[in-house]
């Protein structure tokens, strides 16, 4: 399904790299009022931190009742602790069925996108797409970063560090994709954001 979408996209652009991209932005149309959902309830999460600081200082000799007051003011809020992880679980499958289409597929080897890219199902000669999409998941991970745990915080923050180094050696198609995912993502954010603050 991927390939034949991507073949339909490169009868319209005559360039597999464009094709990756139109294929991202019609899969983020298809995903928006997911990730919609899934970023509101990041931004609720942030509203909660205080209490959440508030209750984990309370109780942090007890983690019984940690726990039940934790449950207690998700419930009471209508909050979903894990509610802005859907996206990127949707996103698996897409990714690995991208990941075998560039891996696997003959007609992409040697499919030039634009300036230094050359080979789509190679990985990026100067390593220029991975840096740019760790930049992009940094930024956007600094706009829905919820955790009261400065340690998990931190790691948090490495994320982005840790996403590029392993894609490195990713086709460039593949990083293309994330990279062009990760930039509509951060867009739809702060358009939400924005929407959120006029209220």
């Amino acid at each position: 399904a991927a390939l034949n979408t991507l073949y339909f996209f490169k009868g319209i652009t005559g360039n597999y790299g464009w094709s990756i991209i139109l294929l991202t932005m019609c899969l983020q149309v298809i995903l928006f009022p997911l990730t919609m959902k899934s970023f509101k309830a990041s931004m609720a999460m942030k509203k909660l931190q205080p209490h959440i600081k508030q209750i984990q200082a309370k109780y942090k000799e007890d983690p019984k009742r940690l726990n039940v007051e934790m449950m207690n003011l998700y419930k009471s809020t209508g909050t979903n602790p894990f509610g802005g992880c859907l996206p990127m679980l949707f996103q698996i499958p897409i990714f690995w069925a991208l990941f075998t289409t560039l891996r696997n597929a003959f007609e992409l080897r040697g499919a030039p996108f634009i300036f230094w890219i050359k080979d789509l199902s190679v990985h990026d000669p100067f390593y220029v797409l991975p840096i740019l999409m760790g930049i992009a998941m940094l930024v956007q991970q600094r706009l829905v970063s919820v955790s009261a745990d400065p340690q998990q915080a931190r790691m948090m923050m490495f994320m982005p560090i840790i996403f590029t180094f392993f894609f490195l050696k990713f086709p460039a198609g593949l990083v293309l994709y994330w990279f062009t995912n990760s930039i509509l993502t951060m867009i739809g954010q702060l358009l939400i954001m924005k929407k959120e603050a006029k209220k």
